[in-house]
């Protein structure tokens, strides 16, 4: 199958720091692909390196067919490829409709303002905000703008959306909400790439995991072979614990 996103040998550098460690990956049509690492790894600086945010200091991002590498962040969103943040920010001052209104009309290409609120409308009721239309975005708890943050991205009519921490913060239950609303915009065909920290999402809910340390890609697979890799324990918990786990000790 021919990829929906191409990375070949993608850097990023800040100064002396390499951030992003030539980094070669594919993601296909379909898949829900998870990336992983430690803290500092470098996961949201390559979804920001891929979107625009931060452009690559080296290699090539191709997506459908068409190199993107230094193309501004609004351009690439226009391209399908739209992303959530770690820290939630909409407009306060907007109501939750206008919010998301907003990213049909500025990325999603909705024709008319008439357009962009009909659009805003659909992805409200797909994400469960639709009663809490009018509200002020300034009054939805954690949870509710985790959501707001997703229905936005939908309305920029999306071919391959990167969420970035989007669970941080939730109980179990709204991890379980939040999981199934995921699931749904993959069955409606959007590709996902997904940065998370916990584990039992990305064994639940991915097809595929990559994952970072120190800006490098050291492993990718399927999502039960990659956690028991060594070099990804070792990432993780230290030399010496997958050292202890490979010997069959404690």
């Amino acid at each position: 199958m021919t990829p929906l996103l191409q990375l070949e040998r993608v850097e990023r550098r800040f100064g002396g720091l390499k951030a992003v460690d030539e980094v070669n990956l594919s993601m296909v049509p379909g898949e829900i692909v998870g990336l992983i690492g430690p803290n500092g790894a470098g996961k949201t600086t390559l979804i920001n390196t891929i979107t625009g945010v931060h452009p690559a200091t080296g290699g090539r991002i191709v997506f459908e067919g068409a190199e993107i590498t230094q193309l501004k962040p609004h351009v690439i969103a226009s391209r399908g490829i739209a992303r959530t943040f770690q820290i939630v920010q909409p407009f306060p001052q907007m109501s939750v409709l206008e919010n998301v209104a907003a990213g049909a009309l500025f990325a999603g290409r909705a024709p008319s303002l008439t357009a962009a609120r009909e659009a805003a409308i659909r992805h409200l009721e797909f994400t469960g905000l639709g009663a809490l239309a009018d509200s002020s975005a300034s009054t939805l708890t954690l949870a509710q703008r985790k959501r707001l943050e997703l229905a936005k991205s939908l309305a920029m009519r999306p071919r391959l959306l990167m969420l970035d921490e989007v669970n941080a913060g939730l109980n179990t239950a709204e991890i379980d909400d939040a999981l199934a609303i995921i699931r749904r915009i993959s069955a409606s065909g959007v590709t996902i790439m997904i940065v998370e920290h916990l584990m039992k999402v990305v064994l639940s809910i991915c097809n595929r995991i990559v994952v970072l340390h120190h800006g490098q890609l050291i492993a990718e697979g399927e999502p039960q072979a990659v956690v028991r890799n060594p070099a990804v324990i070792e990432a993780y918990l230290g030399k010496r614990y997958a050292g202890a786990m490979a010997g069959g000790t404690t």
